[in-house]
């Protein structure tokens, strides 16, 4: 991997981890020696930030990672309602070929399983890492099985500023239980070539964790902290 990919892969999940805040200075005479890479790499990594929406230049300090807010999220979700219905349909109608499918079908049945044993575990408010690689176990696959990478590559995208609004939601056992069910209908509906359904669940889905995301006012913080300061905020299920 070339020093500038690094860098942006690095960068890229600290952010979206919420390792580095809203507000945070991304100083190249810093990054570079933190990151131990010449300033050009670095540069090339910034750009790339910028391009993602994760950072944005700021008048007077150079370049700070770019804030983020929960009135964000029903555009987002209008977007991801799109695309990620659109996958769903499209990795049904491959998993549906009779001889070609079937790979994909023993994929997707296991993930419903996964999802469904964990549901247990989750309404009891375990820690929900292993939950959230799960997760992203399923949007691998989708990517996978869609057959379409520029579809994998918006989703891709779109998967970055989701993960940074998800650190800005509160956690809820219940609601994280919900999602793994509402997960594993949408693997069990593409597991059965069923593209309506597939897509039908899928919308379900969106609509509640959206909901859940948003919630009551007071529930919420109104946006993340523009400096560099603590924070406090918790996960909740994608």
């Amino acid at each position: 991997m070339r020093a500038s990919d690094r860098a942006y892969v690095t960068l890229r999940e600290e952010i979206v981890d919420g390792d580095l805040l809203p507000g945070a200075l991304l100083g190249e005479v810093e990054q570079s020696m933190r990151l131990g890479i010449s300033r050009t790499p670095l540069r090339e990594a910034l750009s790339r930030l910028i391009a993602d929406g994760l950072a944005e230049p700021s008048r007077g300090r150079g370049i700070v990672v770019s804030a983020v807010s929960l009135d964000a999220a029903p555009h987002l979700f209008d977007l991801r309602l799109a695309l990620e219905t659109l996958a769903a349909r499209r990795a049904a109608e491959r998993a549906a070929e009779p001889h070609d499918g079937a790979a994909l079908r023993e994929s997707f049945a296991t993930l419903a399983i996964r999802f469904d044993e964990a549901t247990a575990d989750l309404a009891a408010g375990v820690d929900p890492t292993d939950y959230y690689t799960l997760t992203a176990d399923l949007d691998a696959a989708l990517d996978a099985a869609c057959g379409n990478p520029f579809l994998a590559d918006s989703l891709a995208g779109l998967r970055l500023h989701l993960g940074r609004l998800r650190r800005l939601a509160r956690h809820s056992p219940d609601r994280l239980a919900a999602s793994a069910r509402e997960h594993a209908a949408i693997a069990r509906a593409i597991a059965l070539g069923d593209p309506d359904l597939a897509a039908a669940t899928t919308t379900v889905h969106l609509h509640q964790a959206l909901a859940h995301l948003r919630g009551p006012v007071e529930d919420h913080p109104a946006s993340a902290p523009t400096s560099s300061s603590t924070s406090t905020t918790q996960e909740t299920a994608s």
